[in-house]
């Protein structure tokens, strides 16, 4: 049977919020008349969010939930949601009542009808201390600048809209939530809109992402896509070519520090060791680096070729 839509749900701890959350998301698709399915996915929590979530589903048949024996993290919560998807237009939002399910029924309609890949929300007035919003703004401006989606403002905004195709063939690992517009942009869905939303001030509890760890790993992770989606499938491109330079420079300086020496032999021109002068131990570094720089290439090349069991995943249980 044909499904509209697919909310998926990732969260740790969020038992207050969920009945509250659901009630509002089941109110909005009833009144437009989409079907649809409510993907919950508990990322190990410890209190009675699981509990929540099972009385859920035993209410409504539109709910489904997912849980983890143990917290891994936001972005795996998301991989194992999107595989479990089943509408044309999958959104995800966050658990904490900050994101507002009101503006469901538009970002379904920029997918459907104005033909986007993905849209994402953009908190324009936000509730955040200020702790959170000035590195979350340096954060989004270095993010638009590394990926080249010009149009984006919040990259880490929670609540998006994609369509199917999107969401099943990307791969959401690690901390890479954050950069899944890249993500898709990479796989090939280059039509990437934005939606000014409505961002709502935290009722229940803490926010589970503060503190200067989540702004630094953030800087990483955008690193560490920008290599592996400009080298990821050929490591040899960049650190063969590294290795090739720097050995041949090395090499080209320790033979002529050598032809240096051989014609101060043959003329009986006195001169020190070879051993004695810097450039020699300079020439013979480069030479060693560019040789393990060229072997740790090739040694990607095979890796790439062979990485298994990246999203594995221990589920408890599944509803």
């Amino acid at each position: 049977m044909k499904m509209d839509i697919s909310v998926v749900v990732p969260l740790y701890n969020e038992a207050e919020s969920l009945p509250e959350l659901y009630g509002w998301i089941e109110r909005v698709m009833k009144e437009h008349g989409f079907s649809f399915e409510v993907i919950f996915v508990n990322d190990g929590s410890t209190d009675e969010s699981w509990n929540v979530i099972t009385e859920l589903s035993r209410k409504s048949e539109h709910v489904k939930g997912i849980k983890f024996r143990r917290n891994y993290g936001k972005s795996p919560a998301l991989y194992c949601g999107f595989e479990q998807a089943q509408g044309d237009v999958v959104i995800t939002m966050d658990a904490d009542l900050q994101d507002s399910p009101d503006e469901i029924p538009e970002l379904y309609r920029m997918i459907k009808e104005d033909g986007y890949d993905l849209v994402s929300g953009y908190k324009q007035k936000r509730y955040d201390p200020l702790s959170k919003t000035l590195p979350t703004k340096l954060f989004n401006a270095t993010a638009r600048k590394i990926s080249g989606i010009k149009n984006l403002h919040d990259f880490n905004c929670g609540l998006k809209a994609y369509r199917k195709a999107v969401v099943k063939n990307i791969e959401v690992y690690g901390e890479m939530h954050r950069y899944i517009p890249y993500l898709a942009k990479n796989a090939g869905f280059s039509k990437i809109g934005e939606k000014v939303v409505q961002h709502q001030a935290r009722k229940y509890g803490s926010s589970k992402f503060m503190g200067l760890n989540r702004f630094v790993n953030g800087y990483l992770d955008l690193l560490t896509l920008w290599f592996l989606s400009t080298f990821g499938k050929k490591p040899m491109h960049v650190f063969g070519f590294l290795g090739s330079v720097m050995f041949f420079i090395g090499f080209v300086s320790a033979f002529c520090i050598g032809a240096d020496k051989l014609w101060c032999l043959i003329n009986h021109v006195p001169q020190r060791l070879v051993t004695d002068t810097p450039f020699f131990y300079i020439a013979l570094t480069m030479m060693v680096i560019g040789t393990q720089l060229f072997l740790t290439g090739f040694l990607g090349d095979l890796i790439s070729r062979s990485s298994m069991g990246r999203n594995d995943y221990q589920i408890e249980e599944v509803i």
